[in-house]
């Protein structure tokens, strides 16, 4: 497959809500639903899915840079690990690794609700069958089963005080990106300038309003990932 792995960017271009695109989504729910149904199966082979799920996060990210450097284009004003969903890969890792209870508390409201909108409304300038097409789907997809498979397997259970400390931890973030932002040009978690080919920050308003806004969606998607713990517990 010639230019796989290099940066031709004409030469594969990401289409929105293209066939590519929407088979990813479908993808990522139809993985979603084997958890649920498969969680027995899954709970005999614990070991073989972490492993699995740790090499796969872990080997696309470190050739993802690989990518980068290779085409000269690495650097400090996008390549560092200060996206959401790089901070929230981060933390799967980690999770992974040690079945924490407090890192899954802030990677199950942080990591679902990023990688669920950036697989949505992605910032991606290479579509099917490029190389970073895939690396980017599969890491964001495997972010949500990784929470989900805690949820469903591990019977973690996402609770308020994990809401507000997960809104802390990212507010926190956000502030070292912003910091970081000034120094490199980046922009970080998006609060120096919107995607440049679209997403849902269209719709939240001009700059710098939209981070206030994104800061409220960010809490009412949090909410409603608490929501279902919440009435199954009332119940």
């Amino acid at each position: 497959m010639e230019g796989f792995f290099k940066h031709k960017y004409e030469a594969f271009p990401f289409e929105i809500f293209s066939f590519s695109h929407t088979l990813m989504i479908i993808v990522m729910f139809i993985g979603v639903l084997f958890i649920i149904l498969g969680r027995t199966f899954l709970k005999k082979h614990n070991q073989i899915v972490r492993i699995s799920f740790f090499t796969i996060l872990f080997l696309l990210e470190f050739l993802y840079h690989i990518w980068l450097y290779s085409g000269g284009v690495w650097d400090v004003s996008f390549a560092l690990p200060l996206q959401l969903c790089s901070i929230s890969l981060i933390l799967c890792l980690i999770m992974l690794l040690t079945k924490s209870q407090v890192v899954f508390q802030i990677v199950y409201f942080m990591g679902i609700s990023g990688a669920l909108m950036a697989i949505i409304t992605p910032e991606l300038f290479l579509g099917y069958p490029h190389f970073r097409f895939f690396q980017f789907f599969i890491t964001h997809i495997l972010i949500i089963w990784t929470c989900i498979y805690y949820v469903i397997v591990h019977q973690y259970i996402p609770t308020t005080k994990g809401l507000v400390s997960s809104f802390f931890f990212l507010n926190g973030c956000a502030g070292i990106a912003y910091f970081l932002n000034k120094i490199t040009s980046g922009n970080y978690m998006f609060l120096s300038y919107k995607p440049i080919n679209g997403s849902l920050l269209d719709y939240f308003g001009p700059y710098p309003y939209y981070i206030l806004s994104l800061e409220a969606a960010a809490l009412i998607l949090f909410i409603l990932l608490l929501l279902p713990f919440k009435l199954k517990k009332k119940r």
